[in-house]
């Protein structure tokens, strides 16, 4: 995905962002507007975004707030994350009706990007894990619905890991 040409950063528009306490911020951002589901792809739950007491606090009132709440996570280096330990896995420990695990398999490569999808419309989008340029946008439908066919696809191909799983319990 190119850089998009973009306007000055408004709340509610398409932004540029760089730099991680930028895209936490939007990733927090969509979390708390998000009513239905949340879905992630990421190579290791990053802890610098995803292992923050300001991220879980607001995936923790995401989902206690609705009784329908889905958070879906496809991980692409699951090693790195049980090595390292996760806030995140153990919130998952806690909440294990809400939020679901699994890892990409192998015979679907190397994925290069990762992003987080709020309630089919709010997107947050880096090409490139190796690095933390990413776009926003809290109201693409049509882009994050292209990403969320991907993730979907990949999804259902990829059965629960059985290590992870048996990390949560």
């Amino acid at each position: 995905m190119t850089r998009p040409n973009t306007k000055p950063a408004k709340n509610g528009e398409r932004q540029v962002l760089s730099g991680k306490a930028e895209i936490k911020a939007a990733i927090i951002e969509a979390t708390s507007n998000a009513n239905r589901s949340l879905a992630i792809l990421t190579p290791d739950l990053e802890p610098d975004i995803y292992d923050q007491e300001d991220f879980l606090e607001a995936l923790k009132r995401f989902i206690l707030a609705r009784g329908f709440a889905r958070v879906r996570v496809l991980i692409t280096q699951p090693s790195r994350t049980l090595k390292s330990g996760n806030n995140f896995v153990t919130m998952a420990r806690r909440l294990n009706s809400y939020i679901e695990f699994r890892n990409l398999r192998p015979e679907f490569g190397v994925r290069e990007d990762a992003f987080f999808i709020a309630d089919e419309q709010a997107i947050v989008y880096r090409a490139r894990v190796d690095t933390w340029d990413a776009m926003s946008d809290p109201c693409e439908p049509a882009v994050a619905r292209y990403y969320l066919d991907s993730f979907d696809e990949l999804w259902h191909a990829c059965a629960t890991e059985p290590e992870l799983r048996h990390s949560l319990l």
